[in-house]
């Protein structure tokens, strides 16, 4: 190819070039070599890097790539990045820049050195892209799993104190295995309530509905209180305590006959320690209700497994027309 040919060929290259590093998505910026401050100096911004920062390309030569960063980014990366630079080395990493009216993204960057004809180092180029969102799916899928692995654990524990509470407090393996898996079941009903929120919590409202509803024809059950939302440390004990409520409603309380009916009401407090849902279950012409010959799990587990686990207050009443249970429960966690 002849010199002129070359010299084309070049200022086509040059030409195509320019075009690509304008066109691409990612921001590219182009510095000086020197890494002791005022530089390095930026030479040159694409309009990606605009669109990424709010700054104008004007805005951006003649200062250093400093100029992007703030309290917030992390010191450690910085001299993680300068000491690959300062040994010649690409480098690739992440750091948190500042965008023209304040906000904050996560800059994943790729920095490279231009060399010339004798090796040194005359300028870098770094390609930069915007991973805010990547980064907080990935921080949020690790939170998840990290949930997930606590939650398993509390769930496995509960069954294990459930199938021994149930042991001990069935008479025949029929009432065993019936009780073992009523328990169960609305062991798995809260769980499901609670993972198909993306918060990862249940309405009290929703675990009253899922014990409640099939009883509720003909308006047996009346169900009066705000909307509110218990994480799952909370929802989890309050579910098992509103099954054995409901369970034994049905057996022996005012749900065991025609004219029988069940009113929650609940109402959220305030007070000195910070806010309290108070709840009460009130069973209406059903039998005389009679003192427990003995301490089953319903019983134990509204007077010690909601106290210890969620300090709650619990009253239990037995009036003429049905049972009253009073609770009081923190919801923030001390």
């Amino acid at each position: 190819m002849s010199r002129t040919g070359e010299d084309a060929q070049i200022g086509i290259d040059l030409r195509l070039l320019r075009a690509a590093v304008e066109a691409t998505g990612e921001a590219i910026l182009i510095t000086t070599a020197d890494l002791d401050e005022p530089g390095p100096v930026i030479v040159y911004a694409n309009p990606a890097f605009t669109k990424l920062s709010g700054y104008d390309a004007a805005e951006a030569v003649g200062r250093s790539p400093r100029f992007l960063q703030g309290q917030g980014t992390d010191r450690a990366a910085l001299s993680r990045t300068r000491a690959a630079l300062e040994a010649g080395e690409a480098f690739q990493g992440e750091a948190l820049n500042y965008r023209k009216d304040g906000t904050t993204y996560q800059v994943e960057w790729l920095i490279t050195p231009v060399r010339d004809v004798d090796g040194r180092i005359t300028n870098w180029v770094s390609a930069q892209r915007d991973v805010t969102q990547r980064r907080a799916f990935e921080d949020r899928q690790a939170l998840m799993v990290r949930e997930l692995h606590h939650r398993v654990k509390n769930t496995l524990a509960t069954v294990q104190a459930v199938l021994n509470a149930t042991m001990r407090s069935s008479v025949t393996m029929v009432e065993f295995s019936k009780a073992f898996g009523g328990r169960i079941g609305s062991l798995a009903r809260t769980h499901a309530l609670i993972t198909e929120d993306e918060a990862q919590v249940a309405s009290f409202e929703g675990l009253l509905r899922a014990e409640l509803d099939p009883y509720a024809e003909g308006g047996r059950v009346t169900l009066e209180g705000p909307r509110l939302k218990l994480p799952s440390e909370l929802a989890v004990p309050v579910s098992m305590a509103l099954h054995e409520l409901t369970t034994n409603a049905v057996r022996h309380g005012a749900l065991a006959h025609p004219g029988g009916r069940v009113v929650v009401t609940w109402k959220v407090e305030d007070d000195s320690d910070g806010h309290r849902l108070a709840w009460t279950w009130n069973e209406h012409d059903g039998p005389p209700p009679t003192l427990p010959t003995r301490e089953g799990f319903g019983t134990r587990l509204l007077n010690k497994i909601l106290t210890a686990q969620v300090a709650a207050e619990v009253d239990v009443g037995f009036e003429s027309d049905g049972l009253r249970v009073h609770v009081r429960l923190p919801l923030e966690r001390r």
